[in-house]
């Protein structure tokens, strides 16, 4: 399992549900979830994400996107 996390530039609520949406439609996702202070970094934990290809497309759909990190999900 690895764990993405991708920082969104958002501007309404709309922008985020549809950040939510195209997250979870990727294949091999099996978690979505916002973290960070402002609540504008994508979480994605799965198997086979194409982390750079999740991110082009967030980029294209909602506007600014950036990878932020990629690494081994470890369950607590």
């Amino acid at each position: 399992m690895q764990k993405i996390v991708i920082q969104v530039q958002l501007k309404c609520n709309k922008c985020r549900a549809k950040a939510m949406s195209i997250a979870a439609m990727e294949s091999g996702v099996n978690t979505v979830r916002w973290e960070g202070e402002k609540k504008d970094h994508v979480v994605v934990i799965g198997d086979g994400v194409d982390a750079a290809g999740l991110t082009s497309l967030l980029r294209k759909k909602v506007g600014l996107a950036s990878l932020e990190s990629v690494g081994e999900f470890k369950d607590a």
